[in-house]
């Protein structure tokens, strides 16, 4: 599912939005403050950010053009939610930026049809295949082979090269490994990532020495 970043100045609602994504099986963290939203985002970009338009150190307005304006982060799905309802203030919104609006007070069921609905529109279609050099993933079929020979993959082995392969000469972070191949963020202390790169090189034979080890960050497949 998706990781999703929450701007909101109000515990209750922060807490009632958080709760709210993560039983629909999303990734959540959320934010008071526009500065530590930043930090973050310095670290990990989401997949969509639900934003307050009244925080207490910057308006969420001006967050919305900082992040189109920055290359790394223009093309986040951003949902907007404020009290404020008047037609100009769904409009300043929407011109600034934002994706979609949802007005205060809303429900459950609103917000989750909304966050859904936005990430299908602007996820992109996964491709049937893919190929660096000799390896070939056959997603249709779920099938991996070096070389024109099937490779056996455990789930979880054909789930990181399908990552891999999918973003080629992309440096990958162990949390972002973590996040999609295990839904879950990355602990420091854990070797999940490590041991299964070990074994998927492993089984990939000579081939397996596409996939590089950048030191102290992550993984990426040339």
């Amino acid at each position: 599912m998706a990781l999703i970043y929450i701007v909101e100045d109000d515990s209750n609602i922060r807490e009632i939005e958080t709760i709210a994504l993560k039983n629909s099986g999303h990734t959540v963290s959320a934010f008071e403050k526009a500065r530590d939203f930043y930090k973050k985002t310095e670290d990990m970009v989401p997949d969509l950010v639900l934003l307050d338009v009244m925080l207490p150190d910057e308006s969420g307005y001006d967050i919305v053009k900082k992040l189109r304006k920055n290359p790394v982060t223009k093309q986040i799905p951003i949902i907007m939610v404020t009290a404020k309802t008047t037609e100009m203030d769904m409009i300043k919104g929407l011109d600034d930026g934002a994706d979609d609006y949802i007005k205060k007070p809303f429900s459950i069921m609103e917000l989750i049809t909304r966050v859904k609905a936005l990430l299908r529109r602007t996820t992109p279609e996964e491709s049937k295949y893919a190929r660096i050099d000799n390896v070939f993933l056959d997603n249709e079929r779920h099938m991996v082979y070096v070389d024109d020979a099937p490779v056996e993959l455990t789930f979880k082995e054909y789930e990181l090269l399908r990552l891999l392969m999918s973003n080629p000469s992309v440096v990958l972070t162990r949390e972002v490994i973590m996040r999609h191949v295990w839904g879950t963020e990355f602990e420091g202390e854990s070797r999940t990532v490590d041991m299964h790169i070990k074994t998927l090189r492993q089984k990939l034979g000579a081939a397996g020495s596409k996939i590089k080890t950048v030191r102290n960050v992550g993984y990426v497949m040339e």
